[in-house]
């Protein structure tokens, strides 16, 4: 399963996966617990593979500190928790993303992407490489 099926929902914990899209919305799975809830169009929703990471020359999408993080732990889970202390949060991410924008990545964000990652892990979501492009774009040039 790619990011792009694996969504974060404002007001609800951890991730959820896109089961299907309804008239007024979509039935989500939550990959916690396994339980499906209806969200509406106005819920505050987040697709993984959209989110990225501010560094201090550019934004690194998602898929790619997902992607540092399971080289640095051997395709494992991560050597620290999402509860940690923040200062642990922080030389971990340092870690893996060297230089990311200390002002602007806090260590509620650090939190939840080692939550995450810890959570796809746990459900066998480990492949984390871009997804293929149709060929159609290329083809296009004149």
């Amino acid at each position: 399963m790619s990011l792009d099926k694996i969504l974060s929902i404002s007001g609800k914990p951890g991730l959820h996966k896109l089961v299907t899209q309804t008239r007024t919305g979509f039935v989500a799975e939550s990959l916690i617990d396994g339980k499906r809830s209806t969200v509406n169009m106005r819920t505050n929703v987040s697709v993984l593979s959209e989110i990225a990471i501010y560094t201090l020359e550019e934004e690194v999408p998602l898929r790619e500190v997902f992607i540092k993080m399971q080289d640095k732990e051997n395709g494992g889970k991560t050597a620290v928790q999402h509860k940690d202390d923040k200062l642990k949060l922080e030389e971990y991410f340092f870690e893996v993303l060297p230089n990311y924008d200390e002002d602007r990545v806090y260590a509620s964000d650090i939190k939840k992407v080692v939550q995450w990652y810890n959570l796809l892990h746990d459900h066998g979501i480990t492949d984390f490489s871009e997804p293929e492009e149709s060929s159609e774009e290329s083809s296009e040039e004149e």
